[in-house]
């Protein structure tokens, strides 16, 4: 059984205040090998753009430049057995008091119906989620929340998720960036970004 490598990161927020973000936007990236997702960012640090990524400790699409944001799109479109997944809440829909005001539910809730939506067949899976829950008990809950939604409709063997931070991993980085892209045509209607993804995306609408 082979292996495959699923990535979580989100854009927006989870309040719901005046000040609060009107979409939020949680993304998977998948891939057969990290690693050349490794080598796509030692090349953009050691050559293209050295001088842009000198002090970053990692790449943030919000605080990048347009010309690194469209290079890593154009060079992740080169990976093979590239998906890529994503739910999206338009938080003016969401008529659930409890989820507006439970914070860590609502990301569990919304990143189970991102997991539903993946299917995976006859692979093991490794997942990594950019590190936000603190409480060791918090991630516990999101971890069997959303085993148990991926499993659903996939013959998946083992499964390992880590909470790790975004510096260390190059696939949370391209997570990143997936779910910005996806908060942009959303949320401000720029298709600049998605235009440019030629390996298979799909996107799901909390209504």
């Amino acid at each position: 059984m082979g292996l495959k490598y699923l990535y979580l990161d989100e854009s927006g927020d989870l309040g719901f205040s005046s000040g609060s973000s009107k979409f939020l936007v949680i993304s998977a990236l998948m891939v057969a090998d990290y690693r050349e997702l490794d080598r796509i960012i030692k090349n953009m640090r050691r050559n293209k753009f050295k001088k842009e990524l000198r002090k970053a400790s990692e790449i943030k699409a919000n605080k990048s430049s347009p010309e690194l944001k469209k290079y890593m799109i154009k060079k992740l479109n080169e990976v093979p057995e590239t998906l890529g997944f994503h739910t999206i809440l338009k938080k003016d829909r969401l008529q659930s008091r409890y989820l507006r005001e439970n914070k860590d539910k609502l990301y569990n809730y919304i990143a189970g119906i991102l997991a539903r939506n993946i299917v995976i067949d006859r692979f093991d899976v490794e997942i990594r989620v950019d590190k936000s829950k603190g409480k060791q008990v918090l991630r516990d809950d999101f971890n069997e929340y959303f085993v148990n939604h991926l499993r659903e409709g996939s013959t998946i063997g083992k499964i390992e998720i880590h909470h790790s931070g975004s510096e260390s991993f190059s696939g949370l980085q391209f997570a990143d960036l997936l779910a910005w892209s996806i908060y942009q045509k959303y949320s401000t209607h720029n298709n600049e970004y998605t235009d440019l993804f030629t390996f298979e995306n799909s996107c799901n609408i909390v209504t």
